[in-house]
């Protein structure tokens, strides 16, 4: 029997769908690349972290014990300054009876402060040799150092021994710093100090070379005359002691501000600075040392005036300062804060810019990075707590519904559903697959009409359904309207009060329909999803599927069936009360997902929807790339539209609020939130793997594919499916499950623009035959 629905007028105008159609086409490009940028955004993030925390590049070697017979004789018995002009080497000492104070490695928020404190207190100004990463780590504090009236100096931007690096890493080292002061402290510096090193005696043949590289940018490489070790900890006393230069000697002193504790060495600082203080020591930074020891020379020469620099005439420190800015005599003035501070420069221009940037950067990922890396462990126990109860739910449904003794019983829904019911097929374009689909519903056991809705097919799928001669199949023909219009009007001309929805593409087991309406005898079940199974799985990207719909699909329905909150009847097979469905107001086409749309709308009504496994069916998936992308989009999309649709579930009351307080909570948790954030857990562990440690990160990985494994076993366990599909499991994980996140964030991507999507017809191969044949 045919059945043609008369069109409303020669021409339909477009539906609102359809309209925005070509606008959403328009923008799924760009969505896509702002996906991509915001995925390479976090990359960055997560590389300038590592990098500021010397996991990315890092250098830890540390040369000792060198030869120096290519370092001049007059530069090792030299003074701790060290200085270059025109290429010549020059060093100077400490004039007698002063201490510079330096410190090495910080800043840090801990401990450089309480230094500042007490430096403060006694009116003692120090130099700080910073690392670049702290620096820009910690600006606030490097401001305040400097407001302070202290002096700055390079420390290299990773601490690494310069002797083992090129000439290009050195510059990048020199120069990353430079813009670390910029945009802590609006400065750069002249003054450098290369990490482990100390006396300028210890200067080797390797070394030699980037001091003299570092005189030919301009830098003044400063050293140790003493050493208070207090890395060791060895106790306030030992720390003075060592610190406390011999026979009046003037001295560059060595201390820590960063490293570790550094509780003795902030003690130790106020006692030795009152000490040397009550010996007639006056304390100053490099800068004042050199202001000194010039103007003492001036005066020698019988000139005066008193030099504010620390380089020779007409030097500048190139290779991380900005061009321009002059290092020469007086250009930091000639007072005694300025002398004091006379190897800093004013930073201006694209250095003061670039070293803001640099600074806000960081800031930016000492936030992500540390709060991404909590939520991830928060998703992780959500994940491993959603396999858990996936595992304890799913044998505690399969052995409830499979109960043939025991106390209670053989389980049963209720007296034998026997009378007939509809099977409603809505096609377009299916002449590949209209043919299975009929012939495996003529051979169900139970006794049904069938509705084929042909919705604008331009091949001949109508006349296929027809030329079958099946006496219980009605065809009827509509304008395209899309699916939901298709079943709404299949549910319209249904004869009997139980409705079984299929696609076009799907295969029935003879027993499917007689399965399927049994839960039916219940009288608080408005609707039943079925087993969907992917008939073509005998390819890569089918055997991806067919291990999703078996461990990810049906252990899922097992656990919301239980939780009585199932979120989706699968478009492939479904059952619903005709009643039912027109109390909801059929299916919508306000989503893509119009099942879960009406799933959710039944909840809302109070009827109950469980989940038969035994009623099994055979679909065609995706068999390209491309075309599984287009589906999963749509449901994902689909998805979060109906969530949306029915947010107000969250406050409704009674038995139908229940979907509300449970099922969207957890649809919305392991559905949207988990997977959108999943990647980061990937891109994580890629991290470690890399930069920090192979081993652990790769058994970190391999543990969670184990569980996987065990709960993709025990799904395969209870559908009674081959295990050895699930040899694609690794490879699922690397390639399958990475696609289906970002067809996740291309969702929520697109529904935060406000994007709208039509439903998208698949390419069909009509390969999916009777059950018998699939393996």
């Amino acid at each position: 029997m045919t059945t043609t629905t008369p069109a409303r007028g020669r021409r339909r105008a477009p539906s609102k769908m359809e309209r925005a159609a070509g606008k959403a086409a328009a923008l799924q490009k760009p969505r896509v690349i702002l996906a991509l940028l915001l995925l390479l955004a976090l990359i960055s993030v997560m590389l300038l972290d590592g990098y500021l925390r010397s996991e990315i590049g890092n250098d830890a070697r540390v040369r000792d014990g060198a030869a120096y017979d290519k370092v001049p004789e007059k530069i090792l018995d030299g003074g701790p300054i060290l200085t270059f002009d025109n290429g010549t080497a020059k060093t100077q000492s400490v004039p007698k009876k002063t201490i510079v104070l330096t410190f090495d490695d910080g800043p840090t928020a801990s401990w450089t402060p309480e230094v500042l404190e007490v430096l403060e207190k006694n009116d003692v100004e120090a130099t700080f040799f910073m690392v670049g990463s702290m620096v820009s780590r910690y600006p606030d504090v490097v401001k305040t150092l400097v407001d302070q009236g202290n002096e700055v100096g390079i420390h290299t931007f990773t601490h690494v021994d310069l002797s083992y690096q090129s000439t290009t890493r050195l510059q990048r080292e020199l120069k990353q710093t430079q813009l670390a002061l910029a945009g802590a402290a609006g400065v750069t510096t002249t003054l450098f100090r290369a990490p482990y090193s100390s006396e300028i005696n210890a200067v080797d043949n390797y070394s030699w070379p980037v001091y003299k590289e570092l005189g030919s940018l301009g830098y003044t490489s400063v050293f140790v005359d003493t050493d208070s070790d207090d890395w060791k900890k060895p106790g306030v006393s030992k720390i003075v002691k060592w610190a406390t230069p011999k026979k009046n000697e003037g001295a560059i002193v060595l201390m820590h501000d960063a490293g570790g504790d550094r509780s003795q060495t902030v003690e130790a600082l106020g006692v030795y600075i009152k000490k040397m203080k009550a010996k007639g020591y006056t304390f100053t930074t490099v800068s004042g040392a050199q202001a000194k020891l010039n103007q003492a020379a001036a005066q020698a020469r019988g000139t005066g005036g008193a030099g504010g620099s620390n380089l020779p005439p007409g030097r500048q420190a190139s290779g991380g300062q900005a061009n321009g800015q002059q290092a020469g005599p007086g250009s930091a003035g000639t007072s005694a804060s300025a002398a004091a501070q006379a190897a800093q420069r004013k930073a201006t221009g694209a250095t003061l810019y670039e070293g803001k940037a640099l600074v806000y950067a960081v800031a930016v990922a000492e936030w992500v990075v540390p709060a991404l890396s909590w939520f991830l462990v928060v998703v992780g126990v959500a994940v491993m707590g959603r396999f858990g109860m996936m595992l304890i739910l799913a044998r505690r449904h399969h052995r409830q519904r499979n109960r043939r003794r025991g106390r209670g019983g053989k389980f049963s829904w209720g007296p034998t559903v026997t009378r007939p019911v509809t099977v409603i097929v809505p096609a377009y374009n299916e002449k590949e697959c209209i043919a299975n689909t009929l012939r495996s519903l003529a051979k169900s056991t139970h006794p049904i009409e069938i509705i084929v809705v042909d919705d604008g097919s331009e091949d001949n799928t109508s006349e296929i359904a027809e030329s079958l001669g099946m006496p219980n199949v009605r065809v009827i023909r509509q304008e395209n309207a899309g699916k939901p219009a298709a079943l709404n009007n299949g549910v319209r001309n249904a004869r009997y009060d139980i409705v079984v929805m299929m696609d076009g593409d799907t295969v029935f087991e003879p027993d499917a329909v007689h399965q399927l309406v049994q839960p039916f005898a219940d009288p608080e079940i408005g609707a039943v999803a079925g087993n969907a199974k992917v008939g073509n799985r005998n390819t890569v990207i089918g055997a991806w599927q067919h291990i999703e719909y078996v461990m990810g699909f049906n252990l899922d329905r097992r656990m919301y069936d239980l939780l009585r909150c199932m979120p989706t009847i699968p478009g492939a097979i479904g059952a619903f009360r005709r009643d039912a469905v027109l109390e909801v107001g059929g299916m919508s086409e306000d989503t893509l997902a119009e099942d879960t749309d009406i799933t959710i709308a039944m909840h809302r009504a109070g009827w109950r929807v469980v989940y038969q496994e035994h009623a099994r069916a055979w679909t065609e998936a995706p068999g390209s790339l491309k075309q599984l992308w287009s589906q999963r989009y749509r449901w994902s999309y689909g998805t979060m539209q109906a969530l949306w649709k029915h947010r107000k579930s969250l406050t409704d009351k009674g038995p139908s609020g229940r979907f509300g307080r449970v099922g969207m909570p957890l649809v919305v948790l392991f559905q949207i939130v988990t997977p959108v954030f999943a990647p980061l857990i990937d891109v994580f562990t890629v991290y470690s793997m890399i930069f920090v440690d192979f081993q652990a990160a790769l058994l970190a990985w391999l543990a969670v594919l184990a569980v996987q494994l065990v709960c993709a076993a025990y799904a395969f366990r209870l559908d009674r499916e081959k295990y050895r599909y699930l040899a694609m499991l690794p490879l699922q994980q690397l390639a399958y499950r990475q696609m289906m996140y970002l067809v996740l964030i291309h969702s929520c991507v697109t529904a935060l623009t406000g994007g709208r999507l039509r439903w998208q017809k698949l390419k069909r191969t009509g390969e999916v035959g009777t059950p018998a044949g699939v393996s």
